[in-house]
């Protein structure tokens, strides 16, 4: 950022003619210059006064911070007597809990990289995971064991009990037992630079076939200065886990961001708004008529409007905008259309973005159409949102047949479904002689969607 500051940079744009580069007008976040640094060292030098760093919400455990880097140089220690070297792969699969950021944390410790995976994804999807990481050891929660099956790589369970799942699953050892574990100090340290991997986590597929991202300590170290030099967050603070710690933000923020500068996070071990609007106090929702803002009856759809103390106040010098964002009651107009059930449940049921948004699951088209194309009898193939009011939206696949191909709908269906996770199943099936696209090859799929709920 040094080398900027004799180029001429509009400050009012960023914009820089001289090479048509825009700056960011932010003043530069520090970051360490120190070459030999890990993420997990860097965390945990930060000086800070919090006393609890994770609470489990279901069942109301603490873990505070001198627990937590205990358990953490435990377990490194454990990895480095398994010969968990700098370089290896270890995966991690398993659902938000107090434990997740134990592993990261000491596996990033030892210059090992973590690779993390969704738990709802299908067995054949993971197994592509694995084939391409190729992990040496694998951390996992006994329920999800089937999902290893066939798998030589040994695992650590992240919980005591061995269920009758194991099967032929080579289990090392739990990760209990490596938290009880004496810390060594003599243990094998490889030299770890900023510059070396630290995680490499998976794209959802939105363009394709699902890629391995890899971020350095360095990456992370930024990402984490980002965190705490942005916010104002003060000690002890507390902040509600609701995103998924096997994604890049839930695994920066909340796994491991947050922990610099001495918040206590609260996890839940998945999304459900009852869960969470029990962990939030003085949270309101309601549910209104878009056109007339009459407010609507349990299984009614309509606009989601929230009220609570952590709502804004409005947008800075901007009143046409905060009035058509917030009602003069304090009411917080989402845009999302929604319908709420006896048992308090939210179900979003119409979204504008490309993402199809089953359950609050997010389905990239992309992949499904990827593998479609994968089909021997398929030409091309388009998927699009198709809109149900159970489940908000569910994935619609166009299809164009090869010439002589006599694929059926029950076909399309079965072939997905037995390769990818339950919410990413295609659920309704047409055959078309061609896809519509713009001419740079784009699928419209506006004219798609247009042409589905025409008949509905």
């Amino acid at each position: 950022m040094a080398e900027n500051m004799s180029l001429a940079i509009d400050p009012r744009s960023g914009f820089c003619r001289s090479n048509s580069t825009f700056y960011s007008k932010r003043k530069p976040i520090p970051l360490p210059k120190n070459h030999s640094l890990d993420v997990t060292t860097f965390i945990s030098a930060r000086a800070h006064h919090g006393k609890v760093a994770f609470i489990d919400a279901a069942t109301g455990r603490h873990l505070t911070f001198s627990e937590l880097w205990r358990a953490v140089d435990s377990v490194a220690t454990c990895l480095s007597d398994m010969g968990i070297r700098k370089g290896h792969v270890v995966l991690l699969l398993s659902p938000n809990s107090i434990f997740f950021p134990i592993v990261c944390l000491s596996v990033m410790s030892l210059g090992a990289i973590i690779t993390t995976t969704n738990p709802l994804n299908t067995a054949n999807e993971i197994g592509k995971q694995v084939a391409d990481s190729k992990p040496v050891l694998a951390f996992t929660i006994p329920q999800l064991l089937p999902k290893l099956a066939g798998s030589t790589i040994p695992i650590v369970l992240l919980e005591d009990h061995v269920s009758s799942q194991a099967g032929e699953a080579k289990i090392v050892t739990t990760l209990h037992q490596m938290m009880k574990r004496e810390p060594s100090g003599s243990r094998v340290r490889d030299r770890v630079n900023q510059d070396d991997t630290a995680t490499l986590l998976y794209s959802s597929g939105t363009t394709g076939a699902s890629k391995g991202v890899v971020s350095s300590h360095r990456n992370l170290i930024a990402m984490v200065q980002t965190v705490i030099n942005r916010f104002s967050i003060e000690v002890g603070e507390k902040f509600i886990c609701t995103v998924p710690m096997f994604h890049i933000y839930g695994l920066v923020a909340f796994a491991t961001g947050l922990l610099a500068s001495g918040s206590t996070v609260i996890v839940l071990s998945k999304f459900e708004m009852h869960d969470m609007l029990s962990t939030i106090e003085n949270m309101e929702a309601k549910v209104v008529d878009p056109d007339s803002g009459k407010a609507l009856n349990v299984n009614q759809t309509g606009e989601l409007r929230l009220r609570g103390p952590s709502v804004m106040k409005g947008y800075f010098s901007n009143p046409e905008a905060t009035t058509s964002t917030l009602d003069s009651d304090g009411w917080l107009r989402t845009g999302d259309l929604c319908y709420i059930d006896e048992d308090g449940f939210v179900f979003i049921v119409d979204r504008l973005k490309e993402l199809i948004k089953y359950k609050g699951y997010q389905v990239p088209p992309a992949e499904l159409e990827a593998l479609l194309l994968s089909h021997p009898e398929i030409l091309d193939a388009a998927v699009i949102p198709f809109p149900d009011r159970e489940v908000g939206q569910f994935p619609m696949a166009y299809v164009v047949r090869k010439p002589g191909s006599n694929l059926s709908e029950t076909g399309v269906m079965d072939f997905v479904g037995r390769q990818v996770a339950p919410y990413k199943r295609i659920r309704k099936v047409a055959f078309v002689a061609s896809i519509p696209k713009n001419p740079s090859g784009k699928i419209l799929r506006k004219d798609l969607i247009k042409l589905a709920t025409s008949k509905l």
